[in-house]
């Protein structure tokens, strides 16, 4: 567990002198210490825009994988995270709404936190009230994602097309190019909130797990501690949704992993998850910046390698459970 949830800090100095110019490893160094001898573009490289973003990239996967892994539990569902939840797509609408305003970094989070609620909430009604099965609650998340996508449609139809209409495109696509130092307050408070929400109330998410009537029995407050679960989880979706745009997929991808290594105890589980989703986004944004002349959006690394995950994972629940029965 402990390896996991350190896993990211090399990774982290290993993106600052990787890159299409490329820095060495002890001018990196320097240039974070305040040494001499380091050239202004270098010093500004590594600080102003390498390091802001490859610690947003480090909130956004670890924001990610827990809010995922919650969901999980507390719908006792191994196929659901905020994509599939409607969370992300609700958390977008917000967003670019806030981008379509110009508003600022405060609000914008905002209007993604309220979003995400109410994507959580349409996809969670309807799933309960045909019966919450795993096939329910995912045709539930995939018709409050078409819904919700259908009206963030709307809002890029009436944004300026030579203005705002293009860069509300290239946000919705996942990135991580425009972050810098102001973007990472109001994701780090958030990501404090949710983290140490979710690390305080860990042994409720494990007697969610077990049902509710078994987790009423044990002295939890199922209403109280799923509405908690699932606000905890929406801030941390919110929140990387804001910085980052639609980033899909690892929500689900990384607490699969999680639990193959350290098991399903919470305890274990949410450390191990910030770490590996830490470590897989940072990846993943190192080489979208670095792989082509031109920077891959980051959400559509995340699709290519999350759909076909899905499909197996799908795939192999409904062999155990019997078929499409």
């Amino acid at each position: 567990m402990w390896g996991l949830l350190l896993l990211p800090i090399p990774l982290l100095f290993l993106s600052l002198f990787v890159g299409r110019y490329g820095i060495a490893p002890r001018e990196v160094w320097a240039a974070l210490t305040g040494g001499p001898g380091v050239p202004d573009v270098v010093r500004a490289l590594v600080l102003r825009v390498r390091l802001p973003r490859a610690l947003a990239a480090a909130l956004v996967g670890a924001n990610l994988s827990v809010a995922g892994a919650a969901y999980q539990g507390v719908f006792r569902n191994p196929l659901v995270e905020g994509r599939i939840l409607g969370v992300s797509s609700g958390a977008g609408l917000g967003a670019a709404t806030a981008l379509l305003l110009g508003a600022n970094p405060a609000l914008l989070q905002g209007l993604a936190f309220a979003g995400g609620l109410v994507g959580v909430g349409l996809t969670s009604l309807l799933g309960w009230a045909f019966g919450a099965g795993v096939l329910i609650l995912i045709i539930a998340g995939v018709l409050v994602e078409s819904f919700l996508s259908a009206i963030l449609g709307i809002v890029k139809y009436t944004a300026d097309p030579l203005g705002t209409l293009p860069a509300l495109t290239h946000w919705l696509l996942g990135g991580l190019g425009a972050v810098r130092w102001a973007d990472l307050l109001p994701l780090g408070m958030a990501s404090g909130l949710g983290l140490l929400a979710f690390l305080l109330t860990r042994w409720r998410l494990n007697l969610l797990t077990l049902g509710d009537q078994e987790a009423s029995g044990l002295g939890v407050r199922v209403r109280r501690a799923r509405f908690g679960a699932v606000t905890a989880g929406t801030l941390l979706t919110a929140s990387a949704v804001s910085v980052s745009g639609m980033v899909g997929w690892v929500g689900l991808i990384v607490p699969h992993g999680a639990r193959a290594l350290v098991g399903p105890n919470y305890s274990d589980l949410l450390p191990a998850t910030v770490g590996l989703g830490a470590t897989l986004v940072l990846l993943l944004d190192t080489i979208a910046r670095t792989a082509l002349p031109v920077e891959i959006p980051l959400g559509i690394l995340t699709g290519l390698l999350g759909a076909p995950l899905f499909l197996f994972l799908f795939m192999r629940l409904l062999r155990e459970r019997g078929g499409w029965r």
